[in-house]
């Protein structure tokens, strides 16, 4: 029995040692003929007939990407009323539009101390984006900002968006201007399942109409697990967008209003790229819809809030925070289909794009200056400016410029 099992043991390694030659060949076969002379130099690769799964990867890479796509940034504190105010929460600025002379930015907008959930989630504020109204500002520079005022409100008991409207984005469309936002009924618990909300005007100023019913609402197909307010708890998880619909931006693009926003899933994991967080997008004729979500969603692996801006015919993402492609910024031909064309060291949280920026400069012209938000502590954030440059070259410390 021993010499059957020995004389089988040689078989088999004869066996797998002619496999691995046959796959060697291939290697390099398939190597000639895919690495050039210049791109072994390029990426550094040291012999073309040994490549590691790292080397196979670049090999595939796009060859027409420079660093149009790379940015570093840095934020500042601004001037005026959005700078930081005790007890005040700023956070979550829209894009920045120009009327009269005069930049407009809309923000969600709250008082106080939060109370997480557990107290009183009727009565209690759970979030600091929790009770919030949105509220505008105006600056003649971008710098020095006026607070001037309310613009859309929470609604009345019992409507859908009675406890908190926030994280609103802006699009003026012809001669009408449309604020999207989140909005929440009450009572604010774990489980709740918020929505989108819309409101237009024909000023900046206001005043504003909302939609009576919500233009967006979480997939209806997943399932929870028992009646303990556990988030985590489901029997079925659902679409990606299962549990809430977050961050929403419209962009008018190829005669059609795509809505992109962030979605939450029921019983969201912790995966290798942390938070399971992906985007999706919905998309109508009418600025006040219907929308119709794609059903290509979700159209991100990852992200966090929606920083979406034309760019040569599609439409280019910056992608940050959660999931195994953050920090980096990507770019469709229709709107659907991303494919990630820059990996960068972070970005500035909560992005309100510059929208009076020529997009089609180069890819990241409209982040070179915005607005942003930064938590000063748990309970209050406020709204800060940021810059971004393009990085060309690195030099060390002391070495000048040629």
């Amino acid at each position: 029995m021993k010499k059957i099992i020995y004389t089988l043991t040689i078989a088999m390694a004869m066996n797998l040692t002619s496999c691995n030659n046959v796959e060697k060949k291939q290697d390099v076969t398939e190597t000639e003929t895919l690495i050039s002379d210049e791109q072994q130099d390029f990426l550094g690769i040291t012999n073309k007939e040994y490549l590691s799964a790292a080397s196979k990867r670049a090999l595939k890479w796009p060859t027409d990407l420079g660093n149009e796509w790379f940015f570093e940034y840095q934020v500042f504190d601004l001037k005026g009323d959005l700078a930081y105010e005790e007890g005040v929460v700023r956070r979550d600025p829209s894009a920045l539009i120009k009327e009269d002379g005069k930049y407009y930015v809309w923000y969600s907008r709250s008082t106080g101390p939060s109370q997480g959930f557990g107290g009183d989630v009727v009565k209690d504020k759970v979030f600091p984006w929790d009770r919030c109204d949105i509220w505008y500002a105006t600056s003649e520079d971008g710098i020095t900002w006026k607070e001037e005022g309310l613009a859309v409100a929470r609604g009345e008991a019992g409507a859908y968006d009675d406890r908190s409207v926030f994280t609103v984005e802006i699009m003026k469309h012809e001669d009408t201007y449309y604020l999207c936002y989140q909005t929440v009924k009450n009572p604010y618990s774990v489980r709740v399942k918020n929505q989108v909300g819309l409101a237009w005007s024909k000023s900046p100023n206001g005043p504003w109409t909302k939609s009576e019913e919500p233009i967006l609402s979480p997939a209806d197909n997943g399932i929870w697990k028992g009646e303990k307010q556990d988030r985590f708890a489901v029997e079925k998880k659902g679409d990606f967008d299962s549990h809430k619909v977050h961050d929403p931006c419209i962009i008018p693009y190829k005669g059609k209003f795509y809505l992109y926003y962030k979605g939450e899933q029921m019983g969201e994991a912790i995966t290798f790229g942390g938070r399971q967080i992906r985007h999706g997008v919905a998309i109508a004729d009418n600025p006040k819809g219907p929308y119709v979500k794609s059903p290509y969603n979700p159209i991100s692996n990852s992200g966090h809030e929606i920083c979406v801006w034309p760019y040569n015919g599609g439409i280019a993402a910056l992608i940050t925070t959660d999931g195994p492609e953050k920090n980096t910024v990507q770019w469709s031909p229709d709107g659907i289909n991303f494919d990630i064309k820059g990996v960068v060291k972070g970005a500035p949280h909560a992005i309100g794009l510059d929208r009076t920026a020529d997009n089609e400069k180069e890819p990241t012209e409209i982040l070179r200056w915005g607005l942003t938000h930064e938590y000063k502590n748990s309970d209050y954030q406020y709204i800060r400016g940021f810059k971004t440059w393009r990085m060309k070259k690195h030099t060390a410390k002391g070495v000048g410029e040629e």
